[in-house]
């Protein structure tokens, strides 16, 4: 055993911080996160994740309808169930987002 890693009394935790912190594996400290569940982007971030968000589930929507009425020969009829689904569905992900979260 070589005696020149830190020498026989350092513990093993001292030994790795500082192996980790000489190859620059520190962790950076994390900054706290604000009340909108983690987000810490700009306000173009969380622009673009909520219009993100209401667009994918419209055209998952418009998508699942379009295919059940090809399938089914109903043409506009599921699509046109399916479109409201998927503008609620995108809300209730944007309220989820967006909403204050309670503490306990």
């Amino acid at each position: 055993m070589n005696q020149d890693q830190g020498g026989p009394d350092s513990s093993f935790e001292d030994r790795l911080k500082a192996a980790r912190s000489k190859q620059g594996l520190d962790a950076q400290p994390k900054r706290p996160s604000d009340d909108r569940g983690g987000l810490n982007g700009s306000a173009m971030g969380i622009g673009l994740r909520v219009g993100l968000e209401l667009v994918s589930a419209l055209v998952v929507a418009v998508a699942i309808g379009y295919g059940l009425d090809r399938i089914f020969h109903t043409t506009p009829i599921l699509t046109v169930v399916f479109v409201p689904l998927g503008g609620a569905a995108g809300v209730a992900n944007l309220w989820r987002i967006l909403a204050p979260k309670k503490s306990d």
